[in-house]
Order: structure tokens, then C-alpha cells, then sequence
């Protein structure tokens, strides 16, 4: 039952850019919550 499947130039385009995106999104929402944390640290004392 195994199938080839051939995504062709705009399958893997668009696998290309969903990853990109994916690990943009990652990076933005990580600095954002490692600044948030670090103000918080910093807040307190």
C-alpha cells in the first residue's frame, strides 16, 4: 500500500516556507518571553 508521491517545485516551496515561518515565529515569541522574564527578574529587586 505504499504510495510515491511526487510534490513537484511548489510542494517543496511551500514546505520551505512554512518552515521558515514556523522557526521565525519560534524566535520572535522566545525573545519576547525571555525579555518579559528578564524585566520581571530585574522589577522585583
Amino acid at each position: 500500500m505504499e504510495k510515491n508521491i511526487d510534490m513537484g517545485t511548489a510542494g517543496s516551496l511551500t514546505i520551505t516556507l512554512l518552515v521558515v515561518a514556523v522557526a521565525l515565529l519560534m524566535r520572535s515569541f522566545y525573545k519576547r518571553f525571555m525579555g518579559v522574564d528578564r524585566s520581571d527578574d530585574t522589577s522585583d529587586k
